[in-house]
Formats: C-alpha cells, structure tokens, sequence
C-alpha cells in the first residue's frame, strides 16, 4: 500500500530530506533505521535517490565527492554504532575538508525494554553522537519526532555555514516506527536563512593593499580560496593588477596552471618580503622545510619577511583534532570569507596603481621576471619528462602526459590522485570544475571519486579518476555502487604494487640506523601476487583493460574506454603499472 499522507515519524523525516533539498542519500542497509528506510521507498516515493554502497565509509566519501562539486550537502544513514564506527575516517576528513554533510543515524530501542536480547545492547550507545563530536560541526539525538523539524533545521543551517563541515542527527527506532502524535509543530523552511559570509575589516584590508603595493617581493599562498569558484577570477585579477606571483598550494583550485602568474613549484618564498596567505590552513608547511630524518622544521623565509592572513583562521577548530596545524605568527591577519574580501583588496590596489606611476613601472617589469620564471618553470618540468620517457614500468609523470592527452579534448574533470604533481605541472587546468584539489592519501579516493562522478552524472563531463592501487584495495565495493547505479568514470589505476609513500619512510630509518635498505619492501609491496585491478572491474561490470607497464600502449587503451563510456554510459578502468615515484 502506497499512501501519501505522514502517518510515521520516518515519514517526517523524509518530509524534511525533501523539503531541504538532500538529491541523493547513500547508505549500507540496517535494521536500527528499517522506518525510515521503508519510509523513503514508499511514502517518499524514492525522493531522495538512494545509493546503495557496500561500506559506510563509501557512503560518506561518496558525500564528501559530492558536496566538494556542487557546495551542498547530501544526505548518508548509518546504522547505529557499528555503521558509525566504519564511517569514521569518512567523516574525519570531510571535517579537515569543511565540506557540508547532513549525517543521519538510527539507534536503540534507547527504551531497554523493547531491546532485543543480545544484538540490540551491543549495536547501542548513550547519546551515540558522541562518538564523531571531535570532528563534525553539531549533533543532536533528540528524544521526541516533534523535536525532529527544530533539530533538522539547526543540523543543515550549521552544515552550510562557513567553515562548512558534516553534522549528525540521531533517531531512536521507535521515534521512526511510531505513529505520529495529533499535532506535529513545523518550521517555516524560507525562513531558515543561512548567515551571510563575514566582510573584511576595511581598515584591515587597506593596511594590506598598502603593504602589496610596498613590496619588492610579494608572494601569494592559497589553499582553499578556490572553494568558490568566482574568488578564482578575483585572485586572478589581483595577481595581474599588482604582479603577484601565485602558488597554489591546491586544496581547491585557485589559479590556471598556465597563467603566467602561477608559480606552483617554484622557490619564490625563500626570497619573499611580504607573503600573503590566502584560506592557507597550514601556512607553516608552506613556509618551512622538514628534515625527514630529525623530524625537525626551520623556516626558509628570509628575515624581516612579512606575513599577512586573509581568511576564517581559526573558526571552528577542534581541540581534538589536530587539523588545524602548527600555529604561524602573522603581522597581519584578516577574519574574513575571501570571496567578499578579495574583489575589496582588488579594487583598493587598483586605486594604489593609477595613481602611482613608479608603481605602475615596478609591477610592469616584475610581471616580465615572473612570466620568465613561470616558462622556466614548465621548461624543466618538461625536460623532465622527456628524461623519463621511455621508461618501464611508466613513469608517473609520462602516465600524466598520456592521460591528458586522451582526456584534453572532452569536456573532463580531474578526481583522485596528482601523480606526485605530475598533474598540476603537464595539464592545462584552466577551470575551478576541473580540479577540486587534493586528496588525503590511502583509504579517501575511490568514494571520494564516486561522489564527485555522482554530481556530474547525465551533465557529460568525463571525470577521470587517477586511482592508486592501496587506496582502491580499501574500498573495492565503490565499483560495485558505479555499476549498480549507473554512474559514468574513467579509472586510471596508479599501480606501483607498493604503499610505497610508507617504503619511503622505511628507507629513511634505514639510513639512520644502518639497517639494511633492502629489506624497507617488507610489508610494504602489493605484488606477489600482483592484484588484478582489470578482472576486479570487470567482475564489477566494468570495462577494463590491463596491466599495462608500456607508456606507448597507454594512450590508445585510455581512449578506447572513453569511447565505451560514451556510447555505454559504463564506468571504465585501465590498469597502468607505474614506478614507485
């Protein structure tokens, strides 16, 4: 029986997922939300979609990938505490992300009496919300389906407000199953306004534009800025206005890999009089140079630098989670959301350079240099390249070069893996849609790219997910979800048979000690057997082609699985074998 009237809490609750606009809702089936499951099949009509994942650390990746395209959140169940528990490392990254996610969770029966013996006791927690408070925004679990609209409200108002993070509502099971009481309060959804972004300081802002225009030589550090997309084009024009050279440090995308102004790569800070950082989360790591084997930082800014912060800072830190890195003294620092302060800066620096001429000058020959050492710059890189070309197994920076040179006539978007910078330095990354930054390493990529492939799904972008061999022997049921819910990719697998980041690490205390380097591959190599990524795919459903360790054969086999792609609509895998590094 289909009816369309509420008559169950989890019916409500769908109501609300509904009414805030949740598109998708990935899950893993469990019984401590079987209401509100059953409640968004029938009564919800299948509104919002669910994507079934084989594991809740998908569900929350595929959530993360999501809200990192489009800036909302989606919606992921959890079932109880074990749910919550796999979920962990998910929503501890969309946290260091800040990302929003509306987390949902089922528990109890909270009242012991209706508990079944054994399972019910073990799979429960006392205010479970507490297990993920270190690392998410707010959690309620409230104790009544007429709390349930106030707490919704709040959970997504706080989900969507910068810093942005993930947020998580608990329901008892009887708060789902039960019939709704008589009179059930509501909240006016128009009138639950998200707060406006913080404008900078204008004194603050204009000490900065004096400063840049001071300068002999100013560098820019952004990180995140590129989270919205229209405070790219200001960076753009403010590098331009005042030469400015830009290093995108690449939590999102901030800056064209060809502007002439992107100096990505490059030693500009170690001679710099004034460094500006933009939404730069750990500006120490910028700004310093680590000795791996004391493990020990000094700084290589040169004496008397200047250091100038334009961003939240500080908001929303945790005490818990040490995401907000090593604290950096600043001369200047400027609370504020960057896509309101940088067109403010941008309009005070142009009235600095038209009426100054001997500015005008300096910048003018500055632009020249910078240009100079950007074409430099991508001059090496290239001599590189070449120097590693004919390598076997490929090199990563020729699988870079082959896949861009598959993928750079469709309309693409970038997920997953850099190939140790590989990416950034060969293709042309003109687009905020086209890179959406970074990564945190093994165990994050696959959901992640399942997440951004689900927002583009039906829009005709080709996403191509450079997919390391660990990270996808964590989460190998994303492949499944792919096929089973029809959501289109190009997966270039990143296989160098090792977790060779942590093999590095080994030959380092190797060196220390005077153990023998030989042995830093023990425990360390995915090889002997070597897995077949290509047969896990096509077991999946996918097409997949591979192991291939010739770089010439790597172009062609990429461009027949965009051809299955587009005529398809199947996700497609080609497994490269690659050199460690």
């Amino acid at each position: 029986m289909v009816y369309t009237e509420p008559r169950y809490g989890s019916d409500t609750i769908v109501d609300l997922m509904q009414a805030y606009g949740l598109e998708y809702l990935a899950l893993n089936p469990g019984a401590t939300f079987r209401g509100l499951h059953d409640s968004l099949v029938n009564y919800g009509q299948g509104r919002p979609p669910i994507i079934e994942c084989t594991h809740e650390e998908i569900a929350v990746f595929t959530a993360l990938g999501y809200a990192k395209v489009t800036g909302k959140p989606m919606g992921v169940i959890l079932h109880d505490v074990v749910g919550l528990i796999h979920a962990n490392l998910a929503i501890y990254n969309a946290f260091l992300e800040k990302v929003p996610i509306m987390l949902f969770g089922g528990t109890g029966p909270m009242d012991t009496q209706q508990r079944r013996p054994g399972i019910d006791w073990d799979h429960t927690a006392l205010v479970q919300g507490s297990a993920i408070r270190d690392y998410t925004k707010w959690d309620d679990q409230p104790t009544s389906i007429q709390g349930v609209p106030e707490s919704f409200a709040r959970a997504y108002k706080t989900a969507v407000t910068e810093p942005k993070g993930p947020v998580y509502l608990c329901f008892d099971v009887p708060l789902q199953e039960d019939p709704l009481p008589p009179r059930m309060p509501s909240i006016n959804i128009d009138r639950v306004s998200v707060p406006s972004r913080i404008s900078p300081d204008p004194q603050a802002l204009a000490e900065v534009a004096a400063l840049l225009s001071k300068a002999e030589n100013p560098v820019v550090l952004a990180d995140f800025t590129g989270r919205n997309p229209e405070s790219v084009g200001y960076l753009a024009q403010l590098a331009e206005t005042m030469a400015l050279p830009v290093l995108d440090l690449s939590g999102r995308f901030n800056i064209a890999t060809n502007h002439h102004l992107n100096l990505s790569g490059s030693n500009l800070v170690e001679s710099a009089d004034l460094i500006l950082a933009l939404d730069t989360y750990d500006l120490s790591g910028a700004t310093t140079r680590r000795d791996p084997a004391s493990r020990l930082s000094s700084s290589i800014t040169p004496e008397g630098c200047l250091v100038v912060e334009i961003g939240l800072g500080d908001l929303g830190i945790k005490p818990w989670a040490h995401g907000y890195q090593r604290f950096q003294e600043t001369d200047l620092s400027v609370l504020a959301d960057t896509s309101l302060a940088l067109p403010q800066l941008l309009e005070m620096c142009q009235a600095h350079v038209n009426k100054n001429s001997s500015l005008q000058s300096k910048l003018q020959q500055r632009a020249g240099f910078l240009a100079e050492q950007h074409q430099s710059l991508h001059a090496r890189w290239n001599e590189q390249l070449e120097a590693v070309w004919n390598q076997k197994p490929t090199s990563p920076a020729r699988l870079a070069h082959e896949i861009f040179q598959a993928v750079k006539n469709e309309q693409w978007v970038h997920s997953g893996n850099g190939l140790n910078g590989w990416v950034r330095r060969l293709w042309d990354i003109t687009d905020p849609t086209q890179y959406l930054g970074r990564g945190h390493g093994t165990a994050t990529q696959v959901g992640t790219t399942l997440g951004v492939a689900l927002a583009h799904k039906g829009d005709d972008k080709l996403v191509v997910a450079i997919e390391p061999d660990g990270d996808l022997l964590f989460d190998p049921g994303a492949l499944w979800t792919a096929t089973h819910d029809r959501i289109p990719m190009l997966m270039v697998m990143y296989n160098n048979r090792s977790y060779y980041n942590d093999w590095e690490h080994q030959k380092v205390v190797a060196g220390i000690r005077g153990t023998p380097e030989r042995n830093a591959y023990l425990g360390m190599e995915i090889d002997n057997p070597g897995p077949d990524f290509a047969g896990l795919a096509r077991s999946f459903g996918w097409y997949a082609e591979g192991p291939i360790d010739d770089p010439d054969e790597v172009q062609a086999a990429l461009k027949r699985a965009i051809d299955v792609i587009k005529q398809d609509g199947r996700p497609a895998l080609v497994d490269t074998v690659t050199q460690h590094r």
